[in-house]
This record gives C-alpha cells, sequence and structure tokens, in this order.
C-alpha cells in the first residue's frame, strides 16, 4: 500500500492544537501516531489537540512527558503520550516497556518517533512538524493504512 500525505499550515499554537483536535477526532482505539520535529516545532500543541478530539477534558493540563517518559489522559480512549528525547538506545525504549503501549488498547503518541522507528507497528500515523517562522508551522500527517488514507482523503482534507 502507498503512503499518502496531505500538508497544512499553521500560524499559531491555537491552529496547531485546533489540527490535533480534528485528527483526534478521527482516531480510534489502536492507532498509533509518530511525532517528528525539532524541539521546539510544537509536537506538544499537537499533543495538547488530539488529547481534545479524543475526549480528554479541556481541564486537563496535558504537558510533555520529556522526563516521566509516558503520560496518560483519559478520554473516550485512553492517549498514552511518550516522549523518547531522553532516551539512548531502543534498549532503553524497549527495557522501560514503552512498546506495550505502542500495541494495546487506547491510542499511543509517540514523540521523536524517527529515532527508533523499527519500534513503531506497520499501522501508524506519522506527523512530521516543521518550522516556518517564529510562529508559522508547516505539518505533514502521513497515512499507510487504508482507514487513515480515508480519513486523510475525505475528512481531513477539506
Amino acid at each position: 500500500m502507498r503512503e499518502v500525505s496531505v500538508t497544512f499550515r499553521t500560524s499559531s499554537p491555537k491552529e496547531t492544537i485546533q489540527l490535533g483536535q480534528a485528527l483526534g477526532k478521527c482516531l480510534q482505539e489502536g492507532d498509533v501516531v509518530a511525532l517528528v520535529g525539532d524541539l521546539g516545532s510544537g509536537k506538544t500543541w499537537f499533543v495538547k489537540g488530539l488529547a481534545l478530539g479524543l475526549g480528554v477534558g479541556p481541564d486537563q493540563v496535558v504537558t510533555s512527558p520529556s522526563f516521566s517518559l509516558m503520560n496518560e489522559y483519559e478520554g473516550r480512549c485512553t492517549l498514552f503520550h511518550i516522549d523518547a528525547y531522553r532516551l539512548e538506545a531502543v534498549s532503553d525504549f524497549l527495557d522501560a516497556g514503552l512498546d506495550d503501549y505502542l500495541h494495546g488498547h487506547g491510542v499511543a503518541v509517540m514523540e521523536w518517533a524517527d529515532r527508533w522507528p523499527e519500534v513503531l507497528p506497520e499501522r501508524h500515523w506519522k506527523v512530521r512538524i516543521a518550522i516556518l517562522d517564529e510562529h508559522s508551522r508547516e505539518i505533514t500527517l502521513f497515512a499507510g493504512h487504508p482507514d487513515a488514507i480515508k480519513v486523510l482523503k475525505y475528512q481531513l482534507n477539506k
């Protein structure tokens, strides 16, 4: 199956959250989102939107799990927010048991997913966030499985 992508531009954290929320509304239990982007690109802003789209309450503070490695949020699906930045090897990721969240219940979102793509399940979303300037971002969503391709073509690309 070929990969399909759609690129969006946002001009503020609020717009990045809104795009994440739109995708979050489409995600189902078992989905995995692989986030790629430089420090400060807006990965956590995007996850804040995913959380809203997954039904996590707006009063719930969504933060980067840089030091805890994984944060869990309850919504219509449990959101497992993983940050692999501080891990030095794929063995650290595996030893911490983080791979269990990529193959379990809920929706798993992994920041710095480009570091160890081999741990990602074959069926996953990829989101690449590029900094254009201080406020603007280019966000590309990639889908390779049929359900995700339908979402990209018919729900998010309006």
